[in-house]
């Protein structure tokens, strides 16, 4: 009997473990690092956390949620949602908590995989599908001083519930996904704040009026309702995503300009107004960013900070702020995906090294050189729905998972060529993609300058080309 480690019990993990039981697969593991299941949606508490992808797409198809509370679903109701999948689906017992997986290692001659655990404890399976996905990693930034700030520090991905920011003198450093969403949270009630901002972003209104009492019943009760929705929700997002249409991002542009003009000081609009095209960084939605701006307790610094002392942060411009807390909304090292861990394939060959100038792979699923591992949302898988993007990996997943059982295969891999063939025709779509060539400072962007994270296609065509047989793109032994 074939067995499977799986690492990471976010979405994917998940996902994986429902259709392996489904399918009447029981020898698995899922491996997950946090004390609870969920991934970004178990860690990312910060005040106001939600989805930046409409809530009717944002559960699987096989187990949709009919009862979000608003069209962006929140994080406690997200994480509820997947919470409820791993009971209704009986997934527990699979589960082992608070087990992080530090170093994944193929055996040549055995043919297995041996997964290592952070506490040092050895695991053997015969096929391992990573679920680490993309923010699996905080990223700090390099600013002299920081570790000497006697105050309170922590990142937006790791908030501190337990500090009371009310009244305090507050930076916060980066203005991308997490900030847009916190910053207008904390405004309301701390002393001061300080908006550091490298970046500005284009930030699009956000359509978010709660569901009345009425849509409510009518999504709980009426099977075609929630269908009729994540429908138009798809029709609507999957021309949006390619970026392919120069009328539509001007458009989407104007609507950020509009959403920015209730900021009204004309120098503080100016430094949050972007000088690249919508759609470089990632795309954010917000009702309350600009109008944080208008506060008095809010002051936006665009001067670079040149360091930070024990109680203050120093800007380039000589600009000392005595502060009392800092928060780092500084993201994610997005790139690395399982290279964040140490992964040995066939020869002892390292992925960190065949990934030194980024991370890249099959349909973002298999890496050759590393037989029976797959990826979820793996490089070059983001785009759209991230639920939806995962149940295409998985579908996939199984396909050759069922081949390996019916043929008797000892291992797959996928062809170097057939691998290097797509990643070359992916970096001509991808070069395509004009509001991703501006330099940006974008999350995008592997080592070498490669975007190692996007998508460049719609979700159909992700479907179509992960459904499509491929049985001889991989290399085989019985």
């Amino acid at each position: 009997m074939t067995r499977i480690g799986i690492i990471g019990g976010g979405p994917g993990g998940i996902c994986t473990g429902i259709k392996l039981l489904e399918a009447g697969v029981d020898e698995f593991t899922i491996f997950e690092r946090a004390p609870g299941v969920g991934g970004t949606w178990f860690h990312n508490t910060y005040p106001g956390c939600a989805c930046d992808i409409q809530s009717a797409l944002y559960s699987f198809s096989f187990e949709i949620k009919r009862d979000w509370s608003r069209p962006y679903g929140t994080q406690p109701e997200i994480l509820d949602y997947f919470e409820h999948c791993v009971d209704k689906y009986g997934l527990a017992p699979h589960i082992r908590l608070s087990t992080g997986i530090a170093e994944a290692h193929w055996d040549d001659e055995r043919a297995v995989w041996r997964l290592v655990t952070e506490a040092g404890d050895e695991h053997e399976f015969d096929v391992v599908v990573s679920a680490v996905g993309m923010f699996n990693g905080l990223k700090w930034p390099d600013i002299p001083g920081l570790s000497e700030f006697s105050g309170t520090t922590f990142h937006s991905a790791q908030w501190d519930h337990d500090h009371d920011l009310t009244g305090e003198r507050v930076a916060v450093i980066g203005t991308a996904a997490s900030a847009v969403q916190f910053l207008p949270e904390i405004a309301r009630d701390v002393g001061r704040l300080h908006v550091f901002q490298r970046t500005p972003n284009w930030v699009l209104p956000k359509e978010d009026v709660p569901y009345t009492p009425e849509q409510l019943e009518r999504f709980r009760t009426d099977p075609d309702a929630m269908l009729a929705e994540r429908r138009e929700v798809f029709e609507r997002i999957d021309p949006l995503i390619t970026f392919s249409d120069p009328t539509i991002v001007a458009a989407s542009q104007e609507f950020a300009a509009a959403n920015m003009a209730v900021v009204e000081d004309p120098d503080v609009r100016a430094k949050l107004t972007p000088d690249f095209t919508h759609g470089c960084k990632r795309p954010l939605t917000s009702n309350d960013y600009y109008p944080t701006f208008n506060r008095p307790n809010v002051e936006l610094i665009t001067d670079p900070i040149e360091r930070i002392t024990g109680d203050a942060v120093v800007t380039a411009d000589g600009v000392s702020r005595e502060v009392d807390t800092i928060i780092l909304a500084t993201g994610f090292e997005t790139t690395k995906y399982l290279s964040a861990i140490e992964v040995t394939g066939r020869g002892g060959r390292s992925l960190r090294d065949d990934w030194r100038d980024g991370a890249h792979a099959y349909l973002g699923i298999a890496a050759a050189g590393y037989p029976n591992l797959f990826m979820l949302y793996g490089p070059n898988t983001n785009n759209g729905s991230l639920l939806y993007m995962i149940e295409q990996q998985v579908a996939y997943t199984m396909r050759h998972l069922e081949r390996m059982r019916d043929e008797h295969l000892t291992w797959i891999d996928v062809r170097p060529e057939v691998m290097d063939a797509y990643n070359r025709a992916l970096d001509d779509d991808l070069d395509a993609v004009e509001v991703w060539q501006a330099s940006c400072n974008n999350y995008y962007r592997g080592p070498n300058g490669r975007i190692a994270t996007q998508w460049p296609h719609n979700m159909t065509e992700y479907a179509r080309r992960t459904a499509a047989p491929d049985f001889d793109a991989y290399e085989v032994k019985k």
